[in-house]
C-alpha cells in the first residue's frame, strides 16, 4: 500500500475519532444545560415545594451555623415555572431566583434538597396554588434582620415554615426561642449585639434552617 494512501486512511480515522469525541463533549455540555430545566416526573428530580439548603461565607451565615450547630444557614423553596426551576427565598428582599443562579451563592456551590415524605398527599395542585398565592403577598418584603415572628419582615426559614403551615397545615421544623441557641461564640455575640444591643429578646419565637433540615417530615433528595 502506498504511503500516501496510508496517510489518507489515518487522517480519515483521526477525523472520525475527533468527531465522536466532540460529539460526546457536546452531549455532556447539553446535559449540564438541561439539568436546570424541569425534567419528567421522578422521585430523584426536583418537585414543587422541595426545600433547598446552603451556606455562604458571610458573617451572618457563620453566626447562624455556630448558634444552631448546623452547616446550613439558608433555605428556600423550589417551584417549576415555564419548564425551569426557581427558588423562592427570603433575602433582601423576598424574591424569585433561578436555581442555577441560586446555587452559585452557596459556599463551594454546594446545596442539599429535602422533600416531604408524603409529598404526593400534601403538595396537591390546590396546595401548590395556595402557596404561590401566599408567596405573591410576600414578594418584595424586607429581610428580617432581627428574626421577629411577624409578617412585616421575613427571614428565610420563617418564609418556608409559614408557607407549609398555612398551605398544608404542616409544621416543618420545631419552633424555638432565640434564647435556645448557643449565643456564646464571639462571632455570634458580635452579630447579636449589632442587631439587639444589650437587650436580647430571648423569648422571641424563631425557626432556624437547622430545625427545618432536621424535621422528621422530610427526606433528603440530593
Amino acid at each position: 500500500m502506498k504511503k500516501n494512501t496510508v496517510y489518507l486512511i489515518l487522517l480519515i480515522i483521526l477525523f472520525f475519532c475527533g468527531f465522536i469525541v466532540a460529539g460526546n463533549a457536546k452531549t455532556v455540555n447539553l446535559l449540564k444545560v438541561k439539568s436546570t430545566l424541569a425534567p419528567a416526573d421522578s422521585s430523584a428530580q426536583l418537585r414543587n415545594g422541595d426545600i433547598v439548603f446552603q451556606s455562604s461565607k458571610s458573617g451572618q451565615s457563620l453566626a447562624i451555623q455556630l448558634a444552631t450547630k448546623s452547616p446550613y444557614s439558608h433555605c428556600g423553596m423550589v417551584f417549576i415555572e415555564n419548564g425551569r426551576y426557581y427558588v423562592y427565598e427570603a433575602v433582601q428582599p423576598v424574591k424569585r431566583t433561578p436555581l442555577e443562579e441560586w446555587v452559585t451563592y452557596g459556599d463551594e456551590k454546594k446545596y442539599v434538597v429535602k422533600r416531604l415524605k408524603e409529598a404526593d398527599k400534601y403538595l396537591t395542585d390546590a396546595s401548590v396554588k395556595e402557596m404561590k398565592g401566599l408567596i405573591k403577598g410576600m414578594l418584595g418584603k424586607n429581610y428580617d434582620m432581627t428574626f421577629e415572628w411577624s409578617d412585616d419582615r421575613i427571614y428565610c426559614s420563617e418564609f418556608v415554615w409559614k408557607l407549609y403551615k398555612r398551605a398544608c397545615g404542616l409544621e416543618v421544623g420545631q419552633l424555638q426561642h432565640l434564647g435556645d441557641f448557643d449565643l456564646s461564640h464571639p462571632v455570634v455575640q458580635r452579630i447579636v449585639k449589632e442587631r439587639y444591643g444589650e437587650k436580647i429578646p430571648v423569648e422571641e419565637t424563631v425557626i432556624s434552617p437547622a430545625a427545618i433540615f432536621a424535621s422528621d417530615l422530610l427526606i433528603t433528595v440530593e
